[in-house]
């Protein structure tokens, strides 16, 4: 028997190895690594591994059972991570996903909630700036009373048809004349003691005094001519009419804003409704009012028929004017509350509504305008006084004010403070 390498036989020897191959030495013995488990035995005498051939580099051995070898490299067999399988770890280049930085997402959702907020908020005051009709112009009023302590509106609701068709019309049961005259006239004076809300009987006797022409120019000479209060307005529109209060009362109007027929209905339905707590049974088939006592919510149409009836109501022009308070004050109130000014589908369009129907002067602002409203929201949650200008009786079939308590309550609102004088 041949020993091991030379014993071989046949056709497992000589130049057979490899078919025609020039090497001694098996295929297999020149690319097989060789592995070896277990401790490295120490040098000394006994077997030994065959000589590497010509050209066979040495090849790492495997001392400690792991893969490792003298040179610390590791083929990954033993492990099953040569191609980063599920050995357990970690490919070679390879990490894990980093923890995600909760405070670094807060900073920036909050910084993107204000940056939406801060552009809604500024776009929507310029869109609700450039909407306000500025046509009245209060520097052509002459001969006007000192500014007192806090701010004064008038508040004027015209009976303009302007823009309306025929049928919202006839709904509205508002009539066809031409051109517009004050149906209601209100003096709200805001400041540090409250809110106070006075109204001005159309029927007022009042001098029509000198003024300027709002569109000629020319200075109409005062004759001491009396008349009703609401012909100064259709003599010469909101100009005269502010001139003619300014010269009866001695108080000065700060700003003036005006709202016709159509766009108090308008409003109105904007917001869903007023609910009024109505206090008798109203039939006005001149104003179209048909109410039942007690609460009930009045959309544009009703509200507009409730804000005008007179011929049904005990006071006439009196008691109507005391409705018209309840009922604006009510509507600010509306307007004002969460459901409004949270929900941008009513926002919206009851800032359309309002701001497209308003005439106001060329000095309000957006923040002038809300401060009205509020003040009218204060006076109908009982934090202000509301009441009607004081009457002393009647001359030539128009009333006559109280002078004496006109004057009182004048120099009151002048020195902004708390009204002590009582209207009828």
């Amino acid at each position: 028997m041949n020993d091991w390498p030379e014993g071989w036989s046949g056709d497992n020897r000589g130049s057979g190895y490899g078919r025609g191959s020039a090497s001694a030495r098996p295929e297999s013995a020149r690319v097989m690594r060789q592995v070896r488990r277990g401790a490295t035995p120490p040098p000394g005498p006994g077997p030994s591994a065959p000589p590497y051939g010509a050209g066979v580099p040495q090849q790492p051995s495997y001392t400690d059972g792991r893969g490792y070898g003298d040179d610390g490299y590791d083929s990954g067999y033993n492990t099953g991570q040569v191609y980063g399988g599920a050995g357990g770890g970690q490919g070679p280049g390879r990490q894990g996903r980093p923890a995600p930085n909760w405070r670094r997402r807060i900073k920036w959702t909050a910084i993107t909630v204000v940056t939406v907020l801060v552009v809604t908020t500024v776009g929507t005051y310029f869109w609700a700036d450039s909407k306000l009709n500025r046509e009245v112009d209060l520097s052509k009023v002459i001969e006007r009373p000192g500014a007192g302590e806090g701010t004064n509106y008038l508040i004027v609701g015209s009976d303009s048809r302007e823009g309306m068709t025929d049928e919202q019309k006839k709904d509205l049961h508002t009539g066809s004349a031409e051109g517009k005259r004050t149906d209601s006239m209100m003096i709200l004076h805001t400041g540090d003691n409250g809110s106070t809300l006075i109204s001005l009987p159309r029927d007022s006797d009042v001098e029509i005094p000198s003024f300027v022409g709002s569109e000629s120019g020319k200075k109409y000479p005062g004759t001491g001519r009396h008349t009703k209060l609401n012909a100064a307005y259709a003599e010469d529109g909101p100009e005269l009419l502010v001139r003619t209060i300014e010269h009866n009362t001695g108080l000065r109007l700060d700003h003036y804003v005006e709202i016709g027929f159509a766009g108090f209905a308008n409003i109105v339905d904007a917001v869903g409704g007023v609910e009024m707590d109505i206090p008798q049974d109203i039939k006005d088939k001149k104003s179209g009012a048909d109410f039942k006592k007690g609460k009930q919510t009045l959309d544009g149409e009703q509200a507009l028929a409730f804000v005008r009836t007179r011929y049904a109501l005990a006071g006439s022009d009196l008691d109507r004017t005391k409705n018209q308070q309840k009922f604006l004050s009510a509507l600010a109130g509306q307007v004002a509350t969460p459901s409004t000014v949270l929900n941008p589908f009513k926002l919206y369009p009851t800032m359309g509504a309002g701001l497209d129907s308003l005439v106001v002067d060329k000095d309000m602002g957006l923040f002038d305008l809300a401060s009205m409203f509020w003040a009218m929201k204060n006076v109908s949650g009982g934090e202000g006084t509301s009441m009607n200008m004081p009457i002393s009786g009647s001359v030539g079939g128009n009333l006559k004010w109280d002078d004496a308590k006109v004057k009182k309550l004048v120099q009151e609102l002048k020195n902004d403070e708390k009204v002590t004088v009582s209207g009828n």
